[in-house]
C-alpha cells in the first residue's frame, strides 16, 4: 500500500479584466522567472499575452497559499511554470522555497484554466509517505 499525505493546497482566481495593456510588461518583468518571460516575450497577440500572464500569475499564488502563507520572503520568481511535451503545465519551485517550506521530496501539481475575463489555478503538494 502507498500512502499519499497532502501537504497542502491552493488555488487562486485572477480577473483578467484588472490587468491593464500598459503595465503588463512592467508586471512580467517582476513576476515571470526568465524562462517565462522568454516565452512570454514569443507571444504576439495581446490578449494571450495578458492571458498567459494571468496565468502564471495565479500558480504563484496558489503554490504560496498551499504553504499557508503569502509569498513573504520570496520573489514569485522562485516558482516557475513551464509546459511539457504535450502542454501541461508543469512547477519547478527554487531549493530555497523547497529548503524553507521542507518541501524537497514532494511533488507539486499544477492545474491552470482560462475562461472570458478569469484564470485560474489549483496546485496540490504531496509528500511520499
Amino acid at each position: 500500500m502507498v500512502i499519499i499525505l497532502i501537504k497542502g493546497i491552493g488555488t487562486d482566481i485572477v480577473d483578467i479584466s484588472r490587468i491593464k495593456p500598459e503595465n503588463l510588461d512592467r508586471l512580467a518583468k517582476k513576476v515571470l522567472s526568465d524562462s517565462e518571460y522568454s516565452i512570454f516575450g514569443e507571444i504576439s497577440l495581446a490578449k494571450r499575452k495578458i492571458e498567459f500572464f494571468a496565468g502564471r500569475f495565479a500558480v504563484k499564488e496558489a503554490f504560496f497559499k498551499s504553504m499557508g502563507t503569502g509569498v513573504r520572503k520570496f520573489s514569485m520568481k522562485d516558482v516557475e511554470v513551464l509546459n511539457d511535451e504535450l502542454g501541461a503545465p508543469l512547477i519547478h519551485i527554487s531549493e530555497v522555497i523547497k529548503k524553507y517550506y521542507e518541501i524537497e521530496n514532494s511533488f507539486v501539481h499544477v492545474s491552470i484554466s482560462h475562461d472570458g475575463q478569469y484564470a485560474v489555478s489549483f496546485v496540490l503538494v504531496e509528500e511520499p509517505g
